[in-house]
């Protein structure tokens, strides 16, 4: 990383307003250091994984990179509109960031000078597998990702957790594959937004219908928590032009994250499977405490439409059970606390990808939460990861 260029558009990623007052450091060389998660990290996967890897009859319907006439390259799969390819505009940090992840040695070096202890890595490219409306077609898809990970990083799943898929519209492969995964020593899963890819359809299942008990019931028994990243249920490329870039990613990309929280926590099937963890993946957190308090607001108020009836509000759900990873997130932090949320907050660097905070994690965690107890900063920087994944604290962290 010292041979890695600071390109101007990234020098803002440089400041911070120093840690003076903190009994700990984010900085990975200090001595009084925070344990720390990152609960989102992505591999860089090889580019023919799954042309190579897949069943023959699903290999022409892969997402593929074609080049049209005027030899533009396009990024082509059954459930995104095309999207151009600009890779080549991309230097300095940007560029880094694009060809970063690829091998266990280089991840674990960089992760050591951003201060990463443990990080859970989900797809990079195998983000377009559940953009399909075939559930076989998917799931043959997380298959093949789930035995190239484990390959590649499951000797070291001490610092590497990778994600097990699932396309859980395929309800008897994912509950096949949960009890495979489970017994091959994956640690958790990542399932899709909406279990049917595309724009909402009442008709479709989703996740607060009894449909899918059995699934709950399997992931339970194995004790993994399951996590739900964003952009995994529709195409979070809708909108084109002026602006399209900010709107996409706020509207169509981490908006939709909300939708599987609200099925789980006000439909009863966290009553019915208590031991049941889940995590919002890259959506932030500042939407979580209108969230509770809007869930709660139907709950009371439109009581006579509301079934099944609860033994606990829909928030109260959220708070034993949930848990959302956040990157850089000032106003979701300055609610932590004031909101009782400091226990289900995950950071995480999401290396190594633009909107992530690698290589400079140190300086970001600097400029958003000088205003945490020291409690509340190492609960979310690594003590509620460590929770949610059901990993052990190192001694040297333990004594504090």
């Amino acid at each position: 990383m010292s041979q890695i260029v600071v390109n101007e558009p990234n020098r803002w990623r440089l400041e911070t307003p120093g840690a003076a007052g903190w009994p700990r450091s984010a900085r990975p060389d200090a001595a009084n250091k925070y344990f720390i998660v990152s609960a989102d990290g992505h591999a860089n996967e090889p580019a023919n994984l799954w042309v190579e890897r897949i069943d023959a009859q699903y290999r022409e319907r892969l997402p593929r990179v074609v080049t049209d006439k005027d030899g533009v390259q396009w990024r082509v799969s059954e459930g995104h509109r095309p999207d151009r390819l600009r890779l080549s505009t991309l230097e300095g940090e940007d560029m880094a960031r694009n060809k970063a992840g690829a091998d266990p040695q280089g991840r674990l070096a960089d992760h050591d000078m951003d201060g990463i202890d443990v990080e859970l890595i989900f797809p990079n490219k195998g983000l377009a597998m559940w953009a399909t409306p075939d559930p076989q077609f998917a799931m043959a898809q997380c298959r093949v990702w789930n035995d190239w990970a484990w390959e590649q990083f499951g000797a070291h799943r001490e610092r590497m957790i990778p994600a097990g898929c699932l396309a859980t519209a395929d309800l008897e492969g994912s509950i096949a594959e949960v009890r495979r995964l489970a017994r091959l020593g994956f640690r958790c899963l990542t399932l899709p937004c909406k279990p049917i890819w595309g724009a909402h359809d009442s008709a479709h299942v989703n996740y607060n219908l009894p449909h899918f008990d059995p699934l709950w019931a399997a992931i339970t028994d194995a004790g993994l928590p399951i996590t739900f990243h964003v952009s995994t249920g529709r195409d979070p490329r809708a909108a084109r032009g002026n602006g399209g870039a900010v709107v996409n990613y706020v509207s169509h990309s981490l908006s939709p994250t909300i939708e599987p929280v609200a099925n789980l926590c006000a439909s009863g099937v966290l009553e019915r499977f208590p031991g049941l963890r889940f995590a919002t993946i890259e959506a932030g957190i500042g939407w979580v405490p209108w969230l509770l308090d809007a869930m709660d607001e139907a709950y009371k108020k439109h009581h006579f439409w509301v079934r099944p009836k609860l033994k606990h509000l829909p928030s109260e759900y959220y708070r034993m059970h949930g848990f959302s990873s956040f990157q850089e997130d000032k106003a979701g932090l300055d609610l932590a606390e004031p909101h009782g949320l400091a226990d289900n907050f995950l950071w995480a660097n999401d290396y190594p990808h633009h909107e992530g905070t690698w290589p400079h994690s140190a300086e970001a965690i600097e400029r958003t939460m000088g205003q945490l107890s020291d409690d509340a900063r190492a609960k979310i920087l690594g003590l509620n990861g460590a929770r949610f994944l059901g990993i052990d604290v190192p001694a040297r962290y333990r004594r504090h």
